[in-house]
């Protein structure tokens, strides 16, 4: 379930029709680079497409930005929909399954920290509609977390559902600095601990 961008391959690119080509391009630059450096040539050129076709896809650099931020969020929601269909009814299971996809992405080779928090910290205009999508986003995401702590009768749901977004949105960090080995275990084991789940 892991929506961090497998390494850039051409020859996958290439495969896709022109607007998806301009789009997962465009992922695997931001991702790697962050969004100031990348440029619409650079995007262009991996895509196997000219900056015409790309303007006539997407109007500025920033609706692209938008539009790819838009589907990372579409992604991170259909984790938490996966994982409602896989264990129904089971509201601690679905909270580990998504701390678990959390944890996935932190220990895979190259991981670069949050897309959305290095977004952010490129987007300091607060009524840039891609910030506007992101805080969004994580609202929605808290919410349901914050729904799912209630159904699974914890003391204090909201309480629970705040310390487990600042332990997954910290280890994130964490882990992105280097500040110490095996976060994703680290993660998984407090998170298991404060759901009283043994691992």
């Amino acid at each position: 379930m892991s929506v961090v961008p497998r390494p850039i391959r051409p020859e996958r690119i290439a495969q896709l029709p022109p607007r998806e080509r301009i789009i997962d391009a465009a992922q695997a630059l931001f991702f790697e680079q962050g969004i100031s450096r990348v440029t619409v040539d650079a995007i262009a050129a991996l895509a196997g497409s000219t900056k015409m076709t790309l303007y006539r896809h997407f109007e500025t650099k920033d609706v692209l930005v938008q539009e790819w931020l838009r589907l990372l969020t579409e992604q991170y929601s259909a984790v938490l929909d996966e994982l409602s269909s896989q264990w129904p009814g089971q509201p601690v299971r679905q909270l580990l399954g998504f701390a678990e996809f959390i944890a996935a992405d932190l220990a895979s080779s190259g991981y670069r920290g949050c897309p959305f928090t290095n977004s952010l910290a490129e987007l300091p205009d607060p009524l840039h509609p891609a910030r506007r999508l992101i805080e969004s986003h994580k609202q929605r995401q808290f919410q349901r977390l914050a729904t799912l702590c209630k159904e699974a009768d914890l003391p204090c749901p909201m309480d629970v559902a705040q310390e487990l977004t600042l332990l997954m949105e910290g280890a994130q960090v964490v882990a992105q600095n280097k500040g110490m080995d095996e976060v994703g275990v680290r993660l998984m084991r407090i998170v298991s601990k404060r759901l009283g789940v043994t691992v």
